[in-house]
């Protein structure tokens, strides 16, 4: 689910950035508070951190050590994407293997869809593995699904969510979009 979210930061300037007069421009603190927030992807409270849609305020500025860098408390918007169970969402398949399928949705890296889930689908081998129903719809690598999410897991390591899927449900299952022929994934 996409959201709007108010955060704060403490985004440290590099004396470098300073312009003659000692003054930072607002400008090398939302590309210092981009850097940051590139940094750290993703939080488990507010998924995927997308864009800064507003800064709010930024704080006067603290001297933090002899080389002159200096802090900013900056409160800004952001978009940000979590994902939710029970949640329905699409992702493009990347790779099958006879139990299941993984996809890629937004910016989740790891979306897996088990054989188990996927009610009608059988799995046929070869140099381009594809899973076939028995209505003699596909899923193969490059195709867009639209799936249930079963459970989201917050993998701190990484700072990614990973996503158990299914296809349990009705009006799920491969989707033909308009422009799908001429898409290069």
């Amino acid at each position: 689910m996409f959201s709007e979210v108010e955060l704060q930061r403490d985004v440290k300037v590099h004396a470098g950035n300073l312009d003659k007069g000692g003054l930072v421009s607002r400008r090398s603190i939302l590309v210092c508070l981009l850097e940051d927030l590139f940094k750290e992807k993703a939080s488990e409270d507010h998924g995927y951190f997308l864009s800064v849609t507003s800064l709010k305020s930024i704080g006067k500025g603290d001297v933090v050590d002899d080389s002159g860098n200096m802090v900013f408390t900056v409160v800004f918007t952001c978009r940000t994407f979590k994902p939710f169970k029970g949640e329905v969402l699409q992702g493009v398949v990347h790779h099958i293997c006879h139990r299941g399928v993984f996809l890629r949705c937004g910016p989740v890296r790891i979306a897996y869809l088990s054989a188990w889930k996927m009610p009608n689908y059988h799995y046929v081998p070869g140099a381009k593995p594809v899973f076939v129903s028995d209505d003699l719809s596909k899923i193969e690598k490059d195709v867009v699904v639209c799936f249930l999410v079963l459970a989201v897991r917050w993998i701190s390591a990484s700072r990614d969510f990973e996503l158990l899927a299914s296809l349990n449900a009705d009006s799920l299952g491969p989707i033909s979009l308009p422009w799908s022929d001429e898409l290069d994934l």
